[in-house]
Formats: C-alpha cells, sequence, structure tokens
C-alpha cells in the first residue's frame, strides 16, 4: 500500500464495519445486480505525485475503456487520508462505488466486513485465472484459507534511493547496507542544512510499514500465530525504538519530518534537502518533481547484518494496490471486466510504467520495460526479502494504533524528549489496548 494517512477514527468505523457484516453483509442490499449495464464508479487511490496527475493517467484508459464496452466509468481519485474512512463508511451504508482501489494490507480487514465480492476460482476465470499473477502478490489478497476479496493492480517494494552527488561530496563510496551503515553515512550527510534522511513521521501507515519490517529483522511479529495482537514482545520494542532513533539518537533525520505526512519526504529528496529515502516505487514521482534518473541510485533497504533474504533479513513489506469489487453493485458483470481490462497485459505495462510499480501479472513484469536497474531492485526484493503484513481481520486497526504510536513517539523525539526501551514498551501497550478483545 502506498502513502496511507490513516484516520484515528478508523478501528472505531471497522468496528462498527464488522458488527454490520456480522448482523448480514456489509452492504445494504444484501447483494449486487446488473440494473446499470452502462455505467460504473470507480474509486482510484492517489499514486502520483499529486491527484490531478492520476485523473491524466487514468482518464485515458478508462475512455479506452468505454470504447471497447460502452460502459462509461465514473472516476473520483480519493487521498489516501480519506480512503480508508470512506471504504469503512461505504461498508456500512452500502453507498460506495462499483469497483475500487485498496491498500493491499487491508485486504482481510475489508473481507472481514463481507461487503466486498470474493474472488474465487470462476471469478478468476472471468479476468484471464489466478495464475497470471505473481505469489507474492496474490499473498496479499485476503486472509489465508479463504477465496481473496480483491485482485492485485500494482506491486511495489521499499527501496533506499540516495542521492549520487551528495554522497560524493560527502566521501560516501556507495549505499549502506546495514542500519549501523545508515546511521554514519547520515551523519556525514548532515550538515549545511542537509540532513541524511527523510521520513513521513506522522503518517501512522507509512510508520506502520517500517516498524513492521523492523520488527521482522528482530525476529518478532505483531501478532501470534492465532491472529491476537503481540504489540510488546522484547523483539518489536527494539524494532520500533531503532526506527525512531534515526532521529532521537543517530540525529540523520530533521526534527521538522515529524509532522510529515503527506509525501514531503519525497519533495525533500527531489530537491537535495536529504540524502536519502526508503520509499516504494519512488521513480515516478521523483521525475514529476523534477530529479532526473541520473540523480540518485536505487538500492535494497539495509537490514541489521549482511545481505537482504529470507527469514530475518527480510527489507521490506509487499506492497501494492488491489482492485475490488463491492457485492451490491448495480453492475456486478461491468465491473468484473472492468477488473479484467485493468489486469491485462497491455494495461498493466501501461498503468505499472506510469506509476514506476511493478506490474503483479506474470506476462506483464517479464517485459523489457519492467527490466531497468531501479526494477530489478524492486522485483528481486519481491521475490526474495518482502514479506506481506499480517491477513488478519484486525490489521487496518494495528496500522492505525501502531503507526500512531510511532507517530507520538517522532514527536517525543523531535520535541528533544528522550526516547527509552520503556517509553517505547508504554506507547506500544498503549497501542496494543486499543484493540478488539479476543
Amino acid at each position: 500500500m502506498r502513502r496511507i494517512r490513516a484516520a484515528a477514527t478508523g478501528a472505531v468505523m471497522l468496528s462498527l464495519a464488522l458488527t454490520a457484516s456480522a448482523c448480514g453483509g456489509g452492504s445494504s442490499t444484501g447483494g449486487g445486480s446488473n440494473d446499470s449495464p452502462e455505467e460504473l464508479t470507480y474509486w482510484a487511490s492517489n499514486q502520483a505525485a499529486g491527484i490531478e496527475i492520476d485523473k491524466k493517467v487514468l482518464r485515458p484508459e478508462l475512455d479506452k475503456f468505454e470504447k471497447q464496452t460502452g460502459i462509461k466509468v465514473k472516476l473520483e481519485v480519493v487521498p489516501w487520508s480519506d480512503l480508508l474512512n470512506r471504504i469503512l463508511t461505504a461498508t456500512t451504508s452500502g453507498q460506495g462505488p462499483d469497483v475500487l482501489n485498496i491498500g493491499n494490507t487491508w485486504s482481510a480487514s475489508l473481507q472481514a466486513t463481507g461487503a466486498l465480492q470474493p474472488w474465487d476460482a470462476e471469478q478468476f476465470e472471468k479476468i484471464g485465472g489466478k495464475d497470471r499473477f505473481v505469489d507474492s502478490a496474490l499473498g496479499s489478497t485476503g486472509a489465508a484459507g479463504q477465496d481473496p476479496a480483491a485482485v492485485p493492480l500494482y506491486s511495489m517494494a521499499y527501496a533506499l534511493y540516495y542521492n549520487k552527488q551528495m554522497f560524493a561530496d560527502a566521501g560516501i563510496d556507495g549505499p549502506p547496507a546495514t542500519w549501523d551503515e545508515l546511521a554514519a553515512a547520515g551523519k556525514k550527510l548532515s550538515k549545511d542544512g542537509k540532513w541524511g534522511m527523510g521520513v513521513e513521521g506522522s503518517n501512522p501507515a507509512e510508520n506502520i510499514h517500517h516498524a513492521f519490517v523492523f520488527a521482522k529483522q528482530h525476529g518478532a511479529d505483531f501478532f501470534t500465530a492465532d491472529g491476537k495482537a503481540d504489540f510488546t514482545s522484547d523483539g518489536a520494542v527494539a524494532a520500533v525504538k531503532r526506527y525512531v532513533d534515526l532521529m532521537a539518537k543517530d540525529k540523520v533525520i530533521a526534527p521538522g519530518n515529524a509532522e510529515y505526512a503527506q509525501n514531503q519526504s519525497v519533495s525533500d529528496f527531489a530537491k537535495g534537502k536529504t540524502g536519502m529515502l526508503l520509499w516504494q516505487s519512488a521513480s515516478a514521482n521523483l521525475e514529476s518533481q523534477g530529479m532526473s534518473e541520473d540523480a540518485y541510485g536505487i538500492a535494497p533497504v539495509p537490514v541489521r547484518s549482511g545481505t537482504p533474504g529470507t527469514g530475518k533479513q527480510v527489507n521490506s513489506m509487499v506492497a501494492g494496490i488491489n482492485l475490488a469489487v463491492f457485492k451490491n453493485s448495480d453492475n456486478l458483470d461491468g465491473a468484473t471486466e472492468f477488473v479484467k481490462f485493468m489486469t491485462s497485459d497491455a494495461e498493466q505495462k501501461i498503468l505499472n510504467t506510469a506509476y514506476s510499480s511493478i506490474p503483479p501479472v506474470k506476462a506483464a513484469q517479464e517485459d523489457p520495460a519492467f527490466g531497468s536497474p531501479a526494477n530489478a531492485v524492486l522485483k528481486d526484493t519481491l521475490a526474495t526479502s518482502a514479506v506481506a503484513l499480517p491477513q488478519v481481520p484486525d490489521e487496518s486497526q494495528f496500522e492505525t494504533a501502531v503507526g500512531t504510536a510511532v507517530k507520538e513517539l517522532f514527536a517525543d523525539a523531535a520535541a528533544g524528549r528522550e526516547v527509552t526501551t520503556g517509553s517505547v514498551k508504554a506507547a506500544l501497550t498503549k497501542a496494543q489496548q486499543q484493540m478488539p478483545r479476543k
């Protein structure tokens, strides 16, 4: 998932949505129809540097779909700050779009509402078959043992972007491979009004992505095998502290980043204000802000020691966007045709090129257009060292609760308050207390 800023009300609203689904289905009608076969409403997520850029990318493709099928698509690009709560409201009211983008980490949570159309074998056959999609993308489409709640649209992975000229000026030979090396490089870069690295400290979901990866590297997870919240293990506490310490202890992140939540860290990197950036598939975003592809390098996200790989050497969550269909759509057949169109080999090449993401469709991913060195790093990460966030019903509450805890710890660091193991554990304990009781 990309650039989410989940509101604090998300957990409450999801609880309401889950209650609604338990009482009969998560939609006001309980089922869909084909009463409006000539139109569709599509909620797209804000993937580009701005909503208007998304419209310029998507509108020609939607017009192409209309020309092919006769179905007119009403497009709304929804900011990440609003998307989750808009979806949750729609699951309870039944007043939602026909087709929508969801962050892939939300798949199991939204699946639990009962409002999304399941993608069983028959449904997948209508769009060319499930085996067209890569396994890593399918792993973030819903809870294990259930039919997927959505279909992969864009795949992404985190990478370390570094400013080549700033590295050369600071006498740094190459990108850091470990966190100690990153901290050392960041200290060399943090001078003359510039900083080593940028983060979105006020963005709960961006925080949770990094906290999750750091936790994996510390041999921890935030949920037990049976899906219960486990936020205060030694590994989870150490992971969150290591992430926040990049500002609190290492001083390689500007205190002002504690208030960043809307891609400001990407803009700072594009403008040469920071030397490093941890981001999902950032090339198109950087290009739109005037940064030449020759000006930066791309490397795997650092690990604690050694090189990325399986197990504790995880260096990214499986990021991406899925397409879902509301079960109570009044154009179910048209919605399926739209998903088929958007995941066709041709459209996958066009859309993922526009967003510098990786196609989750095998044939498109193998196209030479996705063979650049940057894409090689992302594809290798997805194939060998990325792990899906927990596909459990409480996942979106987890993003809000722990992501907000990390946000508050960054605020402490920015204000000069000491971030200790004890304060981190207290913050995570508070976050765990906000989760639904099992």
